[in-house]
């Protein structure tokens, strides 16, 4: 038995040292681990609860567009892009606000709107922003201001409608053979989403295709581009 005390105290002696050299930065690890881990769910929280706000000042956007109040609908999406810029509630609520504005006749606003989804959003959210503010700027005469908006790289699901608003402005601007070329393009490249998209030949005869590419042709028709 006082073998086995010995023993034990050269154990618990062995610890002390231990402890003596290793246990602060035990603690500091530990206390570093909890940390994380409540910043980690804190942060959880917190985006829970700003897309939760955002969600609802955003419904409010959506009734105010809906009873055609233009104030509302500025005060709404205003909040959105002060309070919430960071989530895809903004994005939206500017979208949607930009059309009301249109509708309404504050075009200034809704370039505004849209000039924001422009600079802040990505993806398919930026290039419907574009696309949008492109032909209110079209709208506008402001052609090359809409020229800008439709250069560079978009979304494969976007590239027949962005070469199509091209031809648009340039037909606008007179510049039929150039606007020839981006209503062939845009022809080509909706054949090629259809092709790459479609699960069947019933898919690309869909009516929504078909009335896009009629419309297409009708324009290339309208500046002498005959059958393609």
């Amino acid at each position: 038995m006082a073998t086995y005390d010995l023993e034990e105290q050269e154990q618990l002696a062995e610890i002390k040292v231990w402890w003596k050299q290793y246990g602060n930065l035990v603690i500091n690890v530990f206390t570093a681990v909890m940390l994380a881990v409540s910043a980690w769910m804190g942060w959880n929280w917190y985006q829970r609860s700003q897309s939760a706000q955002a969600s609802m000042v955003f419904n409010v956007l959506q009734k105010a567009v809906q009873d055609k109040d233009s104030q509302r609908t500025k005060a709404a999406s205003g909040e959105l892009l002060d309070k919430f810029g960071k989530s895809t509630y903004a994005s939206l609520g500017a979208l949607t606000a930009a059309k009301e504005m249109v509708d309404a006749g504050d075009v200034k606003t809704a370039k505004l709107q849209l000039q924001w989804v422009v600079e802040h959003a990505e993806g398919e959210l930026r290039d419907l922003a574009r696309l949008r503010l492109a032909t209110v700027l079209l709208d506008e005469k402001e052609y090359d201001q809409a020229l800008k908006q439709l250069d560079g790289n978009v979304s494969p699901g976007f590239a027949a409608l962005f070469a199509d608003n091209r031809g648009d402005v340039l037909s606008a601007q007179g510049k039929k053979a150039e606007a020839l070329e981006a209503y062939k393009v845009a022809l080509a490249r909706l054949d090629n989403s259809d092709a790459k998209g479609a699960k069947s030949a019933q898919d690309r005869q869909s009516p929504s295709n078909t009335v896009y590419r009629e419309l297409l042709q009708q324009k290339l028709d309208s500046l002498g581009g005959g059958k393609q």
